[in-house]
């Protein structure tokens, strides 16, 4: 397939790429996520988007919050386990404008999760970086454990959300001047949180520190997000199973950065793939196979 267009379309934020011959041609990107559209539908934002781009001559793919309940469509998610290639064979289509790829689910008493987008940068990692686990940070990060190109199981852990929530409509963050980046706060975050089994006791400590003079009240952030990462990465090593090939962090690189340091400080080796080349790797081996 060398004309396709993919679109991820998230909660907040909407991405889209042309290619043709094997190559991007045009970017577009926009905040209308799911959750911002206003008074606009789905069909709209997407002809707003493509606007100019040949969407009836070629496949258009899109993955991501777009097919949850709160999207253009609900499409159904594919259980766990699940081998990634039956991705390409339960696309949904839109209106006849559009696929949308399905997501993943796990359902079990002592498990439940869902995930949407990140499917597809699996499809493309285990191509471009195989691996028995991933970590895709994010606002809600998964933990995936993989047996080849297949998806055996999964976690989520709302670090960002709880990171932004804390900072933002919390005691913790009341009163806080602009923060400013700090690699030791940071650190000393890290510390903390990957040695402490619950970190719940801790939160409060954040806000006294700062209260007594005991930590700067300017790197009140990257502490926190330090203390957080720090202990998701401990926590969740220790209750996945994994060989020891590196674990695969599959994002952008401020995000991957600090992944990588904080699973370096607990003795473990990880190696980054960059999000989008990974999604557009993923949108790229579906549009083969419906081109096929």
């Amino acid at each position: 397939m060398t004309r396709y267009i993919a679109i991820d379309w998230g909660s907040t934020n909407l991405r889209a790429w042309y290619y043709r011959a094997g190559e991007c041609v045009d970017e577009r990107r926009s905040e209308a996520g799911v959750t911002r559209l206003g008074d606009r539908t789905p069909a709209q934002v997407f002809a707003t988007i493509t606007d100019g781009w040949p969407v009836a001559e070629v496949p258009v793919i899109m993955a991501g919050m777009v097919g949850s309940n709160a999207g253009w469509l609900a499409v159904p998610y594919l259980a766990c386990p699940v081998a990634l290639n039956a991705l390409s064979d339960r696309l949904t289509c839109v209106e006849g404008k559009a696929w949308i790829v399905p997501g993943l689910s796990v359902e079990r008493d002592d498990n439940y999760n869902v995930m949407r987008g990140e499917e597809t940068q699996l499809l493309g990692a285990v191509t471009l970086q195989p691996a028995p686990l991933y970590v895709m940070p994010g606002t809600h990060a998964k933990w995936v454990q993989m047996e080849q190109d297949r998806v055996i199981d999964f976690r989520t852990v709302m670090t960002g959300e709880l990171h932004h929530l804390l900072l933002k409509q919390s005691l913790i963050g009341a009163g806080l001047p602009a923060q400013e980046a700090s690699p030791d706060a940071f650190r000393d975050g890290l510390q903390i949180g990957s040695h402490d089994r619950s970190i719940l006791a801790r939160l409060f400590e954040v806000r006294a520190a700062h209260v007594l003079g005991a930590r700067d009240r300017r790197h009140i952030s990257d502490f926190l997000s330090g203390l957080l990462i720090g202990h998701e990465v401990a926590q969740m090593t220790q209750q996945l199973t994994h060989s020891r090939q590196p674990i695969v962090i599959i994002a952008g690189s401020a995000l991957a950065q600090r992944y990588q340091q904080a699973l370096a400080f607990i003795g473990t080796d990880s190696v980054t793939l960059e999000g989008d080349r990974a999604f557009q790797h993923g949108i790229r081996s579906i549009a083969h196979v419906l081109a096929h």
